[in-house]
């Protein structure tokens, strides 16, 4: 017998997960849709009851910061690697 877990239980166990990795550089890949993909790396630097900050570093030095939601997280729309390993940190596409 599979135990399903349902989506909201998983949205807090994302943002349970990101509260672990604040202070750390992280590389997050996005799909904004129509075939453009954005990558960036940067700190995450807040973690909010629906949506994840990351500050990145832009040209000549500037920083901005660009926020995530736990949803897109959780659909794969953004997916979020260690940027020295490339290995994916969190990973919910197997689980159903």
């Amino acid at each position: 017998m599979e135990v399903t877990v349902p989506s909201v239980n998983r949205v807090d166990q994302i943002h349970e997960e990101l509260s672990k990795l604040k202070g750390t550089r992280l590389r997050v890949r996005a799909n904004l849709g129509r075939s453009r993909i954005v990558e960036r790396s940067g700190v995450l630097v807040g973690i909010h009851p629906s949506l994840f900050v990351v500050e990145v570093e832009e040209r000549r030095g500037r920083k901005a910061r660009q926020s995530y939601q736990y949803v897109d997280v959780l659909t794969s729309t953004v997916e979020i690697y260690d940027p020295d390993t490339g290995e994916r940190l969190l990973d919910f596409s197997e689980v159903e």
